[in-house]
């Protein structure tokens, strides 16, 4: 893992940790309103049912009729019944009163032909209680219905459920819903995880498009500079030239661009343009250290090259003598052909460098891309802008370039394309 590789995970993991407190935030709020409405549903399902089984039980003829009758026999009568409910109904107990509020039935046999623990007044008035009272088997969500024959209150019908048994519904509907609370917190911290690094890597992208974007600002800004200069800095040297002042004019070039004075003899080629060209590269090259050639074979017809062609030939082999002098295995050699005449030019340029990886030959005209930056780095605004200068002027021209390996094992750039226009060379 590179050093910048780690830094960038360290910045994502304080977004990732806010997402993640985001979503537990939103699983705790929504399971705590899912339970409290679960809670509340269990209670109101749990109150319908005793009221609607102690109403259905006060309606019943045989507790109405057995009510009225001498409690010995209503309690034999009545108590296999309130089993039988209880059993059927899944409530905790089922009691039944006489008019005077004594227990005609109760779980407990010894319960039975007692009065009742909590006050029967407002039943045996007619009225209807639903609610939680404490009586002897504990805390009970109880309903109670007056049981009436002809108009007239007879006794009572009281059928509860212990709390204890609503709580043990509760938890375990809770236990139920955990697995999907945990489940639904794991899927939200992964999709949170996924989300942080798409947009992570999105921003990057954009960071990287925006860096890009500067680097090409200031170089067309640099360009605008020059471009505003140059017909100056032409005007000055030609006016030495056409003087007859070599000397100044030449020191006049230094001053802007500093050059090699050749300590060679100038090549056998025709074109007096090109042949000053390649003089002046072979001298960079041998600054360094590395070889220009210019190949036997190059011919030249005098006033075809434009330059156009000067500046595809002066960037292939300045790309070329970066590639050899910066490559260690390399002897540092590099060779020129160039083959031209009235109908068409033809480039060649060899070097023994490190060569043009499978991978990058589709991308190294690209402005920006370049092969000589260490991974990790951001290239230098100069850098990676002559194979696309080539590029353009080459498809200016509808001609094409080949990227290939050399007989030295390095790069290999062949270029043909059509001559220009008389006009044009003019």
């Amino acid at each position: 893992m590179t050093t910048s590789t780690g830094i960038r995970r360290l910045r994502l993991l304080p977004m990732l940790v806010v997402q993640c407190l985001v979503v537990l935030a939103c699983v705790a709020i929504t399971t705590l309103v899912a339970t409290s409405v679960q809670e509340r549903t269990l209670r109101q399902v749990t109150t319908e049912r005793v009221l609607d089984v102690s109403r259905s039980l006060a309606a019943l003829d045989q507790v109405r009729t057995a009510v009225t009758d001498d409690r010995a026999a209503a309690m034999a009568e009545l108590q296999p019944l309130a089993d039988l409910i209880e059993q059927a109904a899944g409530v905790d107990y089922v009691v039944i009163t006489d008019a005077d509020g004594i227990r005609l039935t109760h779980p407990t046999a010894s319960q039975r032909g007692l009065e009742v623990s909590t006050d029967p007044a407002d039943v045996l008035a007619g009225e209807t209680f639903v609610g939680t009272e404490t009586g002897t088997l504990g805390p009970t969500l109880r309903a109670k219905v007056p049981v009436t024959a002809d108009g007239v209150v007879v006794g009572t019908a009281s059928v509860g459920i212990l709390e204890s048994e609503i709580a043990a519904d509760f938890d375990q509907a809770t236990a139920a819903l955990l697995p999907w609370v945990l489940g639904s917190v794991v899927a939200g911290c992964a999709i949170s995880a996924a989300l942080v690094v798409a947009l992570r890597g999105r921003v990057r992208r954009l960071e990287d498009r925006a860096r890009e974007a500067e680097t090409q600002r200031r170089i067309a800004g640099a360009l605008r500079d020059a471009t505003h200069e140059f017909p100056t800095r032409l005007h000055v040297i030609r006016g030495l030239v056409a003087e007859g002042d070599a000397d100044a004019a030449l020191q006049y070039v230094d001053g802007i661009a500093p050059v090699s004075t050749p300590g060679r003899d100038a090549p056998d080629v025709a074109e007096p343009a090109l042949r000053a060209l390649v003089t002046g590269l072979a001298d960079d090259a041998a600054g360094a250290g590395v070889a220009l050639e210019l190949d036997p074979l190059t011919t030249v017809t005098p006033a075809v090259m434009t330059d156009a062609d000067r500046v595809v030939i002066a960037n292939l082999c300045r790309n070329a003598i970066e590639a050899a002098s910066a490559h260690p295995a390399a002897a540092g050699r590099v060779r020129l052909l160039v083959v031209a005449d009235a109908h068409a030019v033809h480039i060649v340029v060899d070097d023994d460098g490190p060569g043009i990886p499978d991978a990058a030959r589709l991308r190294i005209f690209e402005r920006g891309m370049t092969t000589k930056t260490p991974e990790g780095t951001t290239a230098a605004p100069d850098r990676g802008v002559g194979l696309d200068i080539v590029r353009r002027e080459i498809a200016a021209r509808a001609g094409t370039i080949e990227v290939g390996r050399s007989a030295w094992s390095g790069a290999r750039f062949t270029v043909d394309m059509p001559a220009a226009p008389a006009g044009v060379r003019r």
